[in-house]
């Protein structure tokens, strides 16, 4: 007599895909908000926040966040995807702070896009591209909210889309808005309230208020909505 042998059908193991959020310490202010999103998809991936890069490798997908330090080759080779979020329309409008260099030129579509990170700034090819509208309205922490959403939702679109992604290369003519300081919030006294709104709205009340100088004396404005919108 034959024994027949048992089948015993395994169930298919999946692994969840490793993401982690890199932030920087010194420009963490997405952070509150990447706390409390939900991006789904909990059984595909795992999530994790750092903000320490030797602690990240063999990643499946790091996404850089507001970090300000160059990123060597050698860190970028230790992960599958290494991919930043930028707000502009690339190839232009590469470098620091494009949100607030293009509400200064009264823009109020902001392009935004999820690049390849590579040791050359904001130069990688391209996954996903979006864009968020500003009513002109919006102060400083509502500026903010309304990027990190946007930031959001074109990572949520790409996870969607994982493993099964495509990119383009970068076209056109390159240029570069250049880095703001605390300096660079002095307001123009001689100069109105209406000319300067852009330069009040984009202000840090904390970190990087406006001020102007009279008299040889600084003096520092912060901006409040009577009827906050929300608290953010």
């Amino acid at each position: 007599m034959i024994k027949q042998k048992k089948i015993v059908k395994e169930k298919k193991k999946y692994r969840r895909y490793k993401v982690v959020f890199l932030i920087d310490d010194n420009n963490d202010w997405i952070k509150k908000h990447l706390l409390v999103y939900n991006f789904g998809f909990k059984k595909k991936f795992g999530f994790k926040i750092e903000k320490k890069i030797n602690k990240i490798k063999r990643k499946d997908i790091v996404f850089i966040l507001g970090y300000t330090k160059i990123l060597s080759n050698k860190f970028l080779k230790k992960n599958r995807y290494n991919l930043v979020v930028h707000e502009s329309n690339l190839p232009k409008g590469k470098g620091f702070a494009p949100v607030q260099s293009q509400i200064l030129k009264n823009q109020n579509k902001i392009p935004i896009c999820l690049l390849e990170a590579t040791e050359k700034v904001d130069s990688g090819k391209i996954y996903e591209k979006g864009y968020f509208n500003l009513s002109g309205k919006e102060i400083y922490q509502e500026i903010r909210y309304k990027q990190a959403q946007a930031t959001f939702k074109i990572i949520k679109k790409f996870l969607k889309k994982f493993p099964n992604i495509s990119c383009t290369k970068q076209i056109g003519k390159e240029n570069f808005f250049k880095r703001r300081f605390a300096k660079h919030h002095k307001l123009n006294i001689n100069k109105t309230i209406k000319q300067q709104f852009n330069l009040l709205r984009i202000g840090n009340n904390d970190l990087f208020p406006s001020f102007f100088i009279y008299r040889g004396q600084k003096y520092i404005l912060k901006i409040f909505k009577k009827d906050k919108w929300r608290k953010l």
